[in-house]
């Protein structure tokens, strides 16, 4: 009996405590606030799970000039400005948590941004965003296509792009 007891209160004490931890405002939910333990490895491990079920394989547009210079048109309209460009970091993305990657930044392994992803990968992030991360979901604003045409170009970020989409993302001057 005792330990039914013990059980019982157990089952009301726990969120009774939770509850009022969460009240009291001790959460970090601040931008600056120094994340929880583990937080980053909890919140990728299911992130990247769901990518990898649902991403498509083949994008059903290809690569092409029109296609590339579309996808900087929208890059410089909806994605700079967190995301910055070749020659200009974001202020706005340098101070999100997580801040947001630099996507025309030329890494260690030669690898600019997120060009080493499959372009399927980028397609789910830019179509259905990231929660906890300030990455917004686009399938209401961009069509289909238009999603594929940026996700196609960050894609191929590490190519030389045709002079209009190059002059846009901030590689040609």
């Amino acid at each position: 009996m005792r330990s039914f007891v013990s059980f019982i209160v157990g089952l009301l004490v726990c969120p009774l405590v939770l509850f009022l931890y969460l009240s009291f405002g001790h959460l970090p939910v601040a931008v600056g606030d120094k994340p929880f333990p583990f937080e980053n490895r909890i919140v990728k491990v299911p992130l990247a799970a769901r990518i990898h079920r649902e991403m498509p394989s083949t994008p059903p547009i290809s690569a092409t000039a029109d296609n590339l210079n579309a996808g900087a048109q929208i890059y410089e309209d909806k994605c700079e400005f967190c995301h910055g460009t070749a020659d200009s970091e974001s202020s706005a993305g340098r101070s999100m948590f997580p801040s947001a990657p630099r996507l025309w930044l030329k890494r260690k392994n030669g690898v600019v941004g997120v060009s080493d992803d499959p372009v399927g990968e980028t397609y789910w992030k830019v179509k259905n965003g990231i929660r906890l991360t300030g990455m917004p979901a686009y399938n209401k604003m961009l069509s289909d296509t238009e999603i594929w045409q940026v996700s196609l170009l960050l894609s191929v970020a590490d190519k030389p792009l045709p002079a209009d989409a190059a002059q846009m993302v901030g590689l040609a001057h």
